[in-house]
């Protein structure tokens, strides 16, 4: 399967803060932010941000002398033994954080040997998840997940996973002509969130941002309630805007 990756936003990012991160491993007795500057080239206004979200996220610690040095979150993602759910850990904290802060139940999923898995998500009575009434795997074709997944194979990639699922008609505005569907994939920018407009379920509106780590083709999603659909662009922008913790725990 050849991928059609486009590095967004928040892959820039986050491969700045593993720099970032990478520089203060090297100094165990902690770094400034003066350094880290020239250490890694970025400016103020690239660090500055990325050194406040690298500590909310526990990835660094800021001690006495204002120095920085490697946080609990980082340590227990970087051993061996418990790597799996140390990951697990850091990807729901930071999926609980963005349900709340954008009020929306949130989702992270991947495209894995061919197939849509939904790996975690934080939702709440406030947040409600979506109701998974038609299996996910079978319906990338009306889910903003599924087609931002799809988005970044390449056309042949495309082609095989709708050979293999038919298009079903589950709402009076899901595409069922993959020509369609196929058309609008290559059109969608890769910066520019999908967006799903009770395409999967009446009552539902979602949105859906790549995350790329590596070869791996995955994407961060969130749903609302139809009675919220005006908040749907906003609450995806803020969405896309903070991808890149998701995407720095992957990467690690």
């Amino acid at each position: 399967m050849a991928l059609k990756h486009e590095p967004t936003a928040p892959y820039h990012s986050a491969q700045e803060a593993l720099r970032v991160l990478e520089t203060v491993a090297r100094h165990t007795t902690g770094v400034t932010a003066g350094e880290l500057a020239r250490r890694t080239g970025l400016g103020a206004d690239r660090l500055t941000p990325l050194l406040r979200m690298l500590r909310r996220e526990g990835y660094v610690e800021q001690v006495a002398d204002g120095a920085y040095v490697t946080g609990a979150a980082l340590a227990r993602l970087g051993s061996a033994e418990g790597h799996r759910q140390a990951l697990r850990e850091t990807v729901q904290h930071t999926l609980d954080r963005l349900r709340d802060s954008i009020g929306a139940a949130v989702y992270v999923s991947r495209y894995v040997d061919g197939e849509i898995t939904v790996d975690q998500y934080a939702a709440g009575p406030a947040t409600p998840a979506v109701n998974e009434w038609f299996d996910f795997r079978s319906s990338a074709h009306a889910t903003a997940l599924g087609k931002s997944l799809l988005g970044q194979l390449d056309h042949n990639g495309r082609r095989d996973h709708l050979s293999r699922y038919k298009m079903a008609r589950l709402t009076s505005r899901t595409i069922t002509s993959d020509k369609l569907l196929l058309s609008r994939l290559e059109a969608q920018p890769p910066t520019v969130p999908v967006l799903d407009l009770q395409e999967y379920a009446v009552g539902t509106v979602c949105a859906a941002v790549p995350i790329t780590a590596g070869s791996s083709v995955g994407c961060l999603a969130l749903s609302l309630p139809v009675a919220h659909a005006h908040r749907l662009r906003q609450a995806a922008d803020a969405l896309n805007r903070n991808a890149t913790p998701v995407l720095l725990s992957l990467a690690i």
